[in-house]
């Protein structure tokens, strides 16, 4: 089997397993390195050459997240695809502890706002409102939408979980308008061409958006989900309750939040 049938192969086990797209293209992308950097494929993994490797991508300043990608991708492969139950034992790269990136109440007025297409701002205030990942408000379906019980249903979502998020009242009248006399079964975002809105095209919306109001932050479009889930906080919701909405498996993930929004902190002053 030469190396790209093995990648073909490896890419449609992943498939078969659910793994969504990109988890797919980026272990595909990280083993077909790892190979070329190996030479000869083994059924046994040689764990010193292993750790020589991902060393060199640390040396190389790669961050802790792409080499923890690089090493779940390696132990997929031997575990999954040569079916070698031998233990690798390498640990994962620590990652840095970063807070998440928010933006106000008044910073997200600003953004949605400055967007003059409606189908555009409508994107912009549902993903915010719903705390939606970019992934999911392109792939969200007509039918996907409650709009009496103001709620939309995920549906195969990162790790392949299903879950329920809110959605506000304010842009009901739109969305119904948006979506009206059209098949249930269709996307609520299509593009020009009627297909699914690509996920970089969305990105560039909230990008053009966040310049446009003069907003100076390293934000990205997750930044809305971050901004919901500490919003929400900030509106006395129970943080097992925004974990539920997110869809977190663990509760800690959605801990990180409080530590944004804290107003114990907030009420301290500064002794200078």
């Amino acid at each position: 089997m030469d190396l790209q049938e093995l990648l073909q192969k490896i890419a449609s086990e992943l498939k078969l397993r659910n793994y969504s797209n990109r988890t797919i293209e980026s272990y595909v992308a990280c083993l077909r390195e790892y190979f070329k950097y190996i030479k000869i494929i083994k059924r046994e993994p040689e764990i010193d050459l292993i750790k020589k490797y991902l060393l060199e991508k640390y040396e190389k300043g790669k961050s802790s997240q792409t080499i923890n990608v690089h090493l779940q991708a390696i132990k997929y492969f031997y575990r999954e695809i040569f079916k070698n139950n031998a233990e690798l034992d390498i640990g994962f790269a620590k990652t840095a502890s970063k807070l998440p990136i928010v933006l106000s109440r008044d910073e997200i007025a600003r953004i949605i706002n400055s967007i003059t297409n409606p189908k555009h701002k409508l994107l912009i205030s549902l993903s915010y409102g719903a705390g939606f990942r970019v992934s999911e408000v392109v792939n969200l379906k007509i039918k996907d939408i409650n709009f009496d019980e103001l709620v939309a249903h995920i549906k195969g979502a990162k790790g392949n979980k299903d879950r329920i998020t809110i959605f506000s009242e304010k842009i009901k009248d739109d969305l119904l308008l948006l979506v009206k006399n059209r098949d249930i079964g269709a996307y609520v975002f299509e593009s020009n061409r009627g297909d699914k809105l690509d996920e970089r095209t969305a990105q560039k919306v909230f990008e053009k958006a966040l310049k446009k109001a003069g907003i100076k932050k390293e934000a990205s479009f997750h930044c809305l989900r971050h901004s919901f889930a500490t919003h929400l906080l900030e509106n006395g919701v129970d943080v097992r309750y925004v974990q539920e909405l997110l869809g977190h498996a663990n509760i800690r993930t959605t801990q990180i939040y409080t530590k944004v929004t804290n107003p114990a902190l907030r009420n301290i002053k500064s002794p200078f």
